[in-house]
């Protein structure tokens, strides 16, 4: 099984870094309604645009999408 890509930006936590995949992180940690299990960006991106006020850019979960997939090619 693929990691999801909740799994993936958990590993993106941190509670001394700042920047703005980090912080999406630990404010996603916090999600109690997050698609945890998806792989599927269309899913994940519709639950950040209806439920997500603590993501100030959806170019942030862009960027760390990219990411994700980027671990998934080098599989």
């Amino acid at each position: 099984m693929e990691m999801s890509f909740y799994q993936y930006l958990m590993t993106e936590r941190d509670p001394y870094k700042k920047d703005e995949i980090t912080l999406f992180a630990n404010e996603a940690f916090h999600d109690g309604l997050f698609p945890k299990q998806s792989e599927d960006y269309d899913e994940v991106s519709r639950h950040l645009e209806m439920n997500a006020d603590y993501l100030p850019s959806m170019m942030i979960f862009d960027e760390a999408w990219e990411r994700y997939q980027a671990l998934h090619s080098e599989k």
